[in-house]
């Protein structure tokens, strides 16, 4: 249940950080029997699938090293079922939000690092 409560609070805080910069909010947790999507998020010209990685610091690794190739193609195909049902003109990308958190939930300045176009 807690790594449940922290994967949605780490969601939540990439969800605000991409409003933030302009994106828009097109779905959340979205799964298929080859894995999940954190986020799906479009702004100009891309549709965007957001592998969002927490951790408590990058002492052991950093996250995104966390999304290797069989994570990567988990969410290529997960992303290909997407849009097959959901017709977009936009360009797909996949991107990597890393947050690190040393006090969880009770992180007060969480830092985030957007990585654009991760693979």
């Amino acid at each position: 249940m807690e790594t449940k409560r922290l994967g949605d609070w780490g969601e939540g805080i990439a969800l605000e950080f991409l409003k933030e910069k302009g994106y828009f909010f097109v779905a959340k947790g979205f799964r298929s029997r080859f894995g999940e999507i954190d986020l799906i998020v479009k702004d100009r010209e891309f549709i965007v699938f957001v592998e969002v990685k927490l951790r408590k610091n990058a002492d052991f690794a950093y996250a995104r090293e966390y999304v290797g190739k069989s994570k990567q193609n988990k969410i290529r195909t997960t992303a290909s079922l997407w849009l097959s049902a959901k017709k977009t003109q936009l360009q797909p990308r996949f991107d990597v939000i890393e947050i690190y958190a040393p006090d969880g939930v009770d992180t007060k300045s969480p830092e985030i690092i957007h990585l654009e176009n991760a693979f």
